[in-house]
């Protein structure tokens, strides 16, 4: 199956008719400021008191926010068109046919019902019954169809050459995702991992095994899972890209992993001959992969392999496994009911198709305008960008000439892609289950990933579809990405001031920008290779004002005895921090240009500076429940979106002069103890 990117863009993540009045989501209220709440006590609060009280959690939310209105907002947009689709009596072969295929049969409870297991029974059959001397094919007809077990593989970018792709081999196999769920043995990860092994349980009886054989499965899987989560690595050394890149010959990798075949894996789970070098992220994690599939019992490995297989199956079968898996997210998130089937028919459909029915969006509900302001606000961010690194008093002149030769490469893609993806060749048959439909398109998206593989790297592509509220920066393209669904209020909006929009999207822009030069980004050049362009003394003045930012962030007690992660989400705490500072720049510089005195303007009784922090405070307004902080807290790379203000803000001076915010106020920290890095 697909190989995760071991480099995660970063985020914060045609023509065209007007979008209906209707449509129009307003930015920033006045009305919900609270006074009670002074700014310089708690700034989030102050912001986003009223709007939290006003929108309390419903049960099928872990959380809800500003981002959650908006991401509400183009959900409905998608949903009417393709139920608009679906009401066409489309042709058989055509994008509209296998749209509405999809999602009429993510819909249709009563065949997927009646159906049960009964998809999945012969493979499961096909796993019991292979014989000992089939182990090996057993093994690769996995990886090629249904799951990663014991580790992953696939092209990707060479991080040192990103105009062509390399083979990447590293970690994977583990179900929880982060090793903590498996090794630490505190309540919380102890809760976690008894309600993954109820879920195990639970999925082999609703495909068809008695409970005492469900409870061994469960068992074997859980001794491989906690043996794979112990080689990994801990989510910190995660972020050490450079030490991700261990080059290997082909000879060498069979040299240093013995017992996988690795000639029948490259041709007969990808179709592709034996990669020359074979880059290894992980090093240890695949020596543990090698041995314990030389070490471990049939029994052990088909237990393995039947979990894995169910766990990729589940969420197109029945309800008895939608339900198991609902249960499990409940520990997990805190939630209390399932999202309506309708949200989660649709949120298959875009998985499946999601290009297809981005481009109807775009057509439909993004103007060209935005696009066309969009363009000129990226721009003014740039040379604001500029004007930062220019002005730095911790990097050196060549450095700094490295970092602008970067910045003005960078790739900017607004709204939708120039060339949109062909489902010409995906086939979906009505006349077939949904999931036997389903892991078609699973199968269609892995042929279109691997038939990358010995050719260029195509630069077109978009990671997110339009219709995605987020955005992303892409350090092996050294571009920055804004899907047309995110160009809406709060973060972007014609009616609105300039102060609210630089406040918005102005900050996400610099956010992404600053990707470009964050703890990971730092590490490529202006085109998109590993390469390191610092001297050594600018390497250390940034290594300490990271670790000065990081210990901010590790003091805030999220939950009593749970701190926040400085070093895990050092990446975007620099991002929203340099967004902030650029964005403010170009703000200025924007209001000069067209003669408008900031001193003097107000917007609804507020100085333009504070509309732009109001806003920005804005963005991260959200309930959220306790078990949902302790989630993201372990495997988020965001912080939370109260510390993306209180603790962000408190080191921006223009900050405190708009809100007059003095010492022996909360939201005060002294100069001395400030952080600023771009």
């Amino acid at each position: 199956m697909k190989f995760k990117k071991i480099v995660l863009a970063m985020a914060v993540s045609l023509s065209a008719t007007a979008v209906t009045a209707q449509e129009h989501l307003k930015s920033l209220d006045p009305g919900q400021i609270d006074n009670s709440i002074p700014a310089g006590t708690d700034f989030y609060g102050h912001v986003n008191s009223k709007w939290q009280k006003a929108n309390p959690l419903t049960p099928e939310h872990a959380r809800y926010g500003k981002f959650n209105v908006l991401s509400d907002s183009s959900e409905q947009r998608v949903k009417n068109i393709v139920l608009n689709l679906a009401a066409t009596n489309p042709q058989p072969g055509t994008v509209a046919f296998k749209v509405s295929t999809i999602y009429n049969q993510a819909m249709d409870s009563v065949r997927r019902n009646a159906d049960g297991a009964k998809p999945i029974q012969a493979d499961l059959k096909k796993i019991e019954n292979t014989p000992h001397e089939g182990m090996e094919d057993l093994f690769l007809w996995m990886h090629a169809n249904y799951s990663s077990p014991f580790f992953s593989a696939g092209p990707q970018e060479d991080l040192a050459d990103s105009k062509v792709y390399a083979m990447y081999v590293g970690g994977g196999g583990i179900g929880l995702g982060d090793r903590d769920y498996y090794l630490k043995n505190d309540k919380r990860n102890k809760e976690v991992r008894e309600a993954y092994q109820k879920l195990i349980v639970k999925q082999m009886m609703n495909a068809g095994f008695k409970k005492k054989d469900a409870r061994r499965i469960m068992k074997n899987v859980m001794k491989i899972e906690t043996a794979i989560a112990d080689s990994t690595w801990t989510r910190e050394e995660s972020r050490n890209i450079p030490a991700m890149y261990n080059p290997r010959t082909f000879a060498q990798l069979k040299e240093l992993y013995p017992h996988i075949n690795w000639d029948r894996f490259f041709i007969e789970t990808m179709g592709i001959p034996s990669p020359e070098k074979v880059i290894v992220t992980e090093l240890n994690t695949v020596k543990q992969a090698d041995n314990l599939m030389s070490t471990l019992t049939d029994r052990e490995i088909k237990d393995y392999y039947l979990w894995k297989y169910v766990a990729q199956a589940a969420g197109a079968l029945s309800d008895d496994f939608a339900d198991a898996s609902f249960e499990f997210s409940k520990v997990m998130s805190g939630v209390q009911q399932q999202r309506p089937r309708w949200k989660r028919a649709l949120g298959a459909t875009e998985g499946a198709m999601g290009e297809a029915v981005g481009q109807l969006y775009v057509e439909k509900y993004f103007p060209q305008s935005s696009k066309d302001y969009m363009i000129g606000l990226v721009e003014n961010l740039r040379t604001a960008l500029g004007k930062h690194i220019i002005n730095l008093t911790w990097m050196s002149d060549d450095t700094k000439l490295n970092a602008i030769k970067k910045l003005n490469a960078f790739t900017v893609k607004i709204g939708y892609p120039d060339k949109w993806k062909d489902y010409t060749t995906l086939e979906i048959d009505p006349n077939l289950s949904y999931y036997e439909n389903m892991h078609n398109v699973a199968m269609w998206h892995q042929k279109e990933y691997y038939k990358k593989w010995g050719k260029p790297v195509d630069r077109t592509e978009w990671g997110m579809t339009p219709q995605t509220v987020n955005a992303y920066y892409n350090p092996l393209a050294n571009e920055i990405v804004f899907p047309a669904a995110i160009l809406q209020a709060p973060f972007f909006d014609p009616q609105s001031s300039d102060a609210e929009n630089y406040g918005g999207i102005g900050v996400v822009i610099g956010h992404e920008m600053t990707h470009g030069f964050d703890d990971q980004g730092r590490n490529f050049d202006a085109q998109g290779n590993m390469v390191n362009w610092w001297t050594p003394e600018d390497t250390e003045a940034f290594t300490e004002l990271t670790k000065g930012l990081g210990a901010q962030f590790d003091a805030v007690e999220v939950l009593p005895g749970l701190h926040a992660n400085g070093t895990y989400t050092m990446g975007e705490n620099i991002a929203d921090q340099g967004g902030l500072r650029i964005a403010m720049t170009a703000f200025l510089d924007s209001q000069k240009k067209k003669g408008v005195d900031v001193a003097t303007e107000t917007i609804e009784g507020f100085s333009p500076f504070q509309v732009f922090y109001l806003n920005y405070a804005n963005l991260w307004g959200q309930n959220i429940r306790d078990e949902e902080i302790r989630s993201l807290t372990t495997g988020d790379v965001h912080s939370l979106g109260e510390n993306r203000v209180n603790v962000t803000l408190r080191n921006i001076e223009p900050f405190f002069k708009a809100f007059n915010i003095t010492e022996g106020q909360p939201m005060f920290r002294p100069e001395s103890e400030r952080v600023i890095i771009w």
